[in-house]
């Protein structure tokens, strides 16, 4: 199942609100995971963004690991290539 959120930032540059349409590219209760294939999404230029990450202490709750619709077709294919274990 995959899952949408909204996030909402704050622009770099002209520090104006916006409101990101956000995809679930990673769910997992590994806490070695999400780091890992942040730091290869982030390589790349992908912002990512993780959820859940205080909530997984106990490993009842997995985290997630959100990309912007627009990059997340590019996205599962750096994990894939890289060999970070996800569903399809």
């Amino acid at each position: 199942m995959q899952w949408h959120s909204v996030c909402f930032r704050l622009d770099k540059h002209a520090r104006l609100p916006l409101t990101v349409a956000m995809k679930e590219l990673l769910r997992t209760n590994d806490p070695t995971i999400i780091p890992f294939a942040t730091m290869l999404l982030e390589a790349e230029g992908i912002e990512t963004f993780a959820f859940d990450v205080h909530m997984s202490g106990l490993g009842i709750v997995p985290q997630r690991l959100m990309v912007r619709e627009k990059d997340h077709f590019m996205a599962r294919a750096i994990l894939r290539d890289n060999g970070v274990p996800f569903e399809s």
